[in-house]
């Protein structure tokens, strides 16, 4: 079994949508985690999208990359584009996927325009992972 983890800054929108896709998609094939540097909530566009594939993310917590033990990691895929991405201690195999953040802060967004901006990312992160367990 593959231990994954998923980073990105604030573990509450790409990183979360990648735990609950990478889950869906692997199965027992995978042990999968996210966290980031600085944790907050998981999102709620982020929840929202990720049901309109059948896929239940609203019980999944954001955490901190500084909580996950190196040795229990063979992969790590960083998702930030913009950002500085959390660094991760140790020798893992690593993967860099640049997803730009859905959850950036324009108040000329409406809730139409947000959910859009998230179906987007998790449709990046959808495309990799279905490549990446193409590999498994």
């Amino acid at each position: 079994m593959t231990r994954i983890l998923f980073l990105c800054v604030a573990n509450s929108a790409r990183s979360q949508m990648a735990e609950g896709l990478c889950r869906h998609l692997l199965g027992p094939a995978a042990s999968v985690r996210s966290a980031g540097s600085a944790p907050s909530t998981v999102n709620p566009f982020a929840i929202e999208v990720m049901a309109e594939l059948g896929i239940d993310i609203s019980s999944q917590i954001s955490k901190s990359v500084a909580g996950i033990d190196p040795d229990g990691v063979d992969l790590v895929i960083t998702l930030c584009a913009e950002e500085v991405c959390p660094v991760f201690p140790g020798r893992v195999r690593r993967l860099h996927w640049p997803v730009a953040d859905p959850a950036g802060a324009d108040p000329a967004l409406d809730r139409e325009a947000m959910r859009a901006r998230f179906r987007v990312a998790r449709d990046a992160i959808r495309e990799r992972l279905m490549t990446l367990r193409d590999g498994f």
